[in-house]
């Protein structure tokens, strides 16, 4: 079994656990609405590793048109439940099912952290190709390029894997996916090893 497959498997089994206790920081929320408020009225955007959908889905499907995609199945159903306006849609960030061009912006909270480490780029080059030419992007890091695996996440016995590709890193990829960083909230001061405090790059896709 892959590395992807073992993380889904993962998400699958501690899926109620994991809703419980995802609840989004009042700093996380102000980076969205800052996000969305720099945006000309996006008509479609894409919560890419949505989860069960609280808080930036639901947040999102608050201000506009919102997909979320998952690779999670019973994380996608939790979604359904609790944001019942959403488009969900099952699927891998590094083959993103949808047509070239089809979004305005994409968020990645937390998300992109849980792909292997080389297939980063590929992730960020699937962002580049499903937005419109001047899209955006609003995606979370970590400081610095680390690999962890904690075999008894959340206190459920289940074994869960992420892949941090780092802040320098981050910005070269993104810079290679044709987008140009607009700003940049870096990371404050790290928490517990299990509560990391990311940063978050916002950018736009060169038209």
């Amino acid at each position: 079994m892959g590395k992807k497959e073992k993380i889904r498997r993962g998400y699958d089994e501690l899926a109620e656990t994991y809703a419980a206790k995802r609840s989004g920081s009042r700093r996380e929320m102000v980076i969205l609405d800052h996000f969305l408020d720099s945006l000309s009225e996006p008509t479609r955007i894409l919560d890419a590793g949505c989860g069960q959908g609280t808080p930036v889905l639901r947040r999102l499907c608050e201000r506009t048109t919102a997909v979320g995609l998952d690779f999670s199945r019973e994380q996608l159903r939790l979604a359904a439940e609790t944001v019942s306006p959403a488009l969900l849609v099952q699927g891998d960030m590094t083959m993103l099912p949808f047509r070239d061009g089809v979004f305005e912006a994409v968020t990645a909270y937390r998300s992109v952290i849980h792909i292997p480490l080389t297939d980063h780029q590929t992730v960020l080059d699937e962002f580049a190709r499903v937005l419109s030419p001047g899209g955006r992007v609003l995606l979370s890091e970590s400081p610095m390029e680390f690999e962890r695996t904690n075999t008894d996440w959340l206190d459920t016995d289940v074994k869960m894997t992420w892949s941090m590709a780092g802040a320098e890193t981050t910005r070269k990829q993104l810079q290679n996916a044709g987008f140009r960083i607009t700003a940049e909230w870096d990371a404050p001061e790290m928490g517990g090893e299990d509560d990391p405090k990311p940063p978050f790059f916002p950018a736009r896709l060169d038209a």
